[in-house]
């Protein structure tokens, strides 16, 4: 039986009070960033690897199914607005297609051959990045959709929360976070998706520095799609030229992003 589902280090949680479901939930959590800590050499590696292939016109995509699925279409879907990236660089998919997002496709996952499908509606390519995220490491869908790739000569990797697993062992970069078993049985939308979330959010962000999407500690690219975000990139230019706020969101709106300004200067 695989770590992520073998039976919890607690029992008679029907029994336990609000207060220790939340105390012992949280105790859980708290291995979660220690397991992503010894994990941190993989990542490395990974990120390495994509970064090279993105700086020359290559694409990632994540793959995964259920909560792994959506996680990988939430972290991709977030870097056009905070990064200014086109909406085709970082894709996102699912198994069971968009639908699968809010509702669960039966048995979309067991389908090996869907994935590398899907991944060709996107004229996927050599330079292009393939990342599979499966908790347990065993998901046809993804397993099927990374041996495709390394058939394609692409660049593979994987997030699972299984040593040794079936998905890592397809994977040319596998990132292995072992965080134990679930507080619920099973249960692998807790603490496996918190540390699936944590190493996306490393990921992606690593990868948008490396290719010059930040200065400094800022987002200099995103996209002014709000007022917060507006107001967020007003003070960033008062800040960075000494200037009033009403020049600064001048300048702003009239060159469309904090990068924009800074290149007209």
């Amino acid at each position: 039986m695989s770590i992520t589902e073998s039976d919890s280090n607690f029992n008679n949680l029907e029994k336990m009070s609000i207060h220790d479901l939340l105390t012992n939930i949280n105790k859980e959590d708290n291995s979660v960033p220690k397991a992503v800590e010894k994990a941190i050499p993989q990542i490395e590696a990974l990120v390495t690897q994509i970064t090279a292939k993105m700086k020359i016109g290559g694409r990632l995509f994540y793959i995964g199914a259920g909560t792994s699925g959506r996680l990988g279409i939430l972290d991709a879907s977030e870097i056009p607005p905070t990064y200014g990236m086109p909406h085709d660089r970082v894709i996102g998919l699912i198994a069971g297609g968009d639908g699968a997002i809010r509702k669960a496709v039966e048995f979309a996952e067991d389908d090996q051959h869907q994935a590398w499908k899907d991944m060709e509606a996107y004229n996927i390519g050599e330079n292009d990045v393939v990342i599979g995220i499966a908790a347990s490491g065993t998901t046809p869908y993804v397993i099927g959709g990374l041996e495709k790739a390394n058939e394609e000569g692409l660049i593979t990797g994987c997030i699972t929360c299984n040593a040794s697993s079936s998905l890592a062992n397809v994977s040319q970069f596998p990132i292995e976070v072992v965080v134990g078993p679930e507080f619920v049985t099973g249960s692998t939308r807790m603490k496996a998706g918190t540390a699936q979330k944590l190493v996306l959010n490393m990921i992606s962000t690593s990868v948008m520095i490396q290719l010059g999407r930040v200065k400094g500690n800022k987002m200099v690219d995103m996209q002014l799609s709000n007022n917060k975000l507006v107001a967020r990139g007003t003070r960033m230019l008062m800040e960075e030229l000494s200037i009033s706020e009403e020049e600064a969101e001048k300048l702003l709106k009239k060159h469309g992003s904090v990068r924009g300004v800074m290149d007209n200067m």
